[in-house]
């Protein structure tokens, strides 16, 4: 007597496979679009905390992290002079205007 077939393999379920690239750092990220949209000092801060963290962790996202840093300083230093400009013209800017009645 002859024996039977073997059973064939149960059928297995593909194994989820993990992205190719690395994970990127969130605050490299959200240092970068902070500092784009304007607001610089929260780009500043997020970005020496991702590059601080990315050190540490080796994920991806230094380089978004360093342009965060310099385009929040950028913005900074702009937001500075803007302001001291303003200033400095607001009493020429006050003698222009005409007298008040009350």
């Amino acid at each position: 007597m002859s024996m039977p077939p073997a059973a064939p393999p149960p059928y297995e379920y593909p194994q989820q496979q993990q992205p190719v690239g690395q994970k990127y750092n969130v605050l490299a990220i959200i240092s970068l679009v902070t500092s784009i949209i304007g607001i610089s000092l929260a780009g500043i801060i997020c970005g020496h905390i991702a590059l601080s963290q990315i050190k540490r962790t080796g994920e991806s996202g230094r380089g978004m992290a360093i342009a965060g840093t310099i385009i929040g300083y950028v913005g900074l230093v702009l937001s500075i002079i803007a302001v001291i400009w303003t200033l400095s013209y607001l009493p020429t800017i006050i003698d222009q205007l005409p007298p008040s009645r009350y």
